[in-house]
Parts: structure tokens; sequence; C-alpha cells
């Protein structure tokens, strides 16, 4: 497999790879016997030196090849995209992404899905639209920012009043 999958398939296991870099490796190894044929196969840049990986990383690679693995090509020329966009960004960029990622893991389900549907609309409104809406965003001073957010955040449901 050519150095590209095999770097994609390393992509796909980073977030496996930073969540498990505060940890102790008390993983167990993988054998490069008991990767299939074509985890092999995208792996194989790695062979010579597998058994010298800790086995947290191994199997963080083993994980991310299987999941490259299962993608589809429109998937895979995604997770390329974003590989090559996040090789491309500063240490400081990288560091901002990954907070951002854990405070997206902290939050309910519900907040999540509230989230997707804020993208998804965003993503739905053109160029334009999207540049006038970043513009007027970075043109707001903190307080109204805040009180963008807080408009934003569904309120609890209240027992009616009785009369």
């Amino acid at each position: 497999m050519n150095k590209r999958a095999w770097i994609l398939a390393a992509w796909c296991a980073l977030g496996a790879v930073a969540a498990r870099s505060e940890e102790p490796d008390t993983m167990p190894g993988i054998e490069w016997e008991m990767l299939d044929e074509a985890e092999q196969q995208l792996l194989e840049s790695q062979k010579d030196n597998w058994d010298e990986l800790p086995p947290g990383r191994q199997q963080a690679m083993a994980e991310g090849a299987e999941r490259w693995l299962s993608m589809t090509p429109e998937e895979r020329k995604s997770a390329q995209q974003r590989w090559l966009k996040w090789r491309e960004m500063t240490p400081y960029q990288r560091d901002r992404l990954r907070a951002r990622w854990k405070r997206f893991r902290d939050l309910t389900p519900d907040q999540k899905q509230r989230l997707r549907d804020v993208f998804k609309r965003y993503q739905s409104l053109s160029a334009k639209q999207r540049e006038a809406l970043r513009k007027r965003w970075y043109q707001m001073t903190p307080a109204e920012r805040q009180h963008a957010i807080d408009r934003r955040q569904p309120t609890a449901p209240t027992a009616p009043r009785r009369p």
C-alpha cells in the first residue's frame, strides 16, 4: 500500500492515540500476524519495527487501519483532505482543535445533536451568506457574542402557571 494510505490510516488512529497518550500503556500488544492481510498491506511500512511500537500505538494503528478499510471512497477522500489540513496546522491550531473536540465529547447527546443541526444549517448557506455571518460574528463584542449564544440555548420547560 502506498505511503499516503499509511499516513491516512495513522491519521484515523490519531484520536485514539491522543486519548491514550495520557494514560499508561496497559493495553496488550498486537502481533503482526494477528492483523488480517488487508491491514498488513496498509501498514506494510511499519512491519519491520512493529514489535518495537508501544502496545497502545499498535492497537491504535490496527484500529485506524480497520477504520480506513471500512471507509467508502468518498470517506477516504474526506479523511485525506482532513489529514492534509491537519498537517498544515500550527501546533497552536492543533491544540485549539483538540480542546474543541474535548469540549464536544463532553456535551450531552442532545447538545451534540443541536450543534450538528446548527452546523448543517450553516453548511446549507451560500458561501456569500457564510462569509457575511462570519464577518458579523467577528465584529461582535464578547458580550454580544455571549448574548447570541445564550439566545440560541433552549430554555428548560416550565410548569404551566395556575390562574
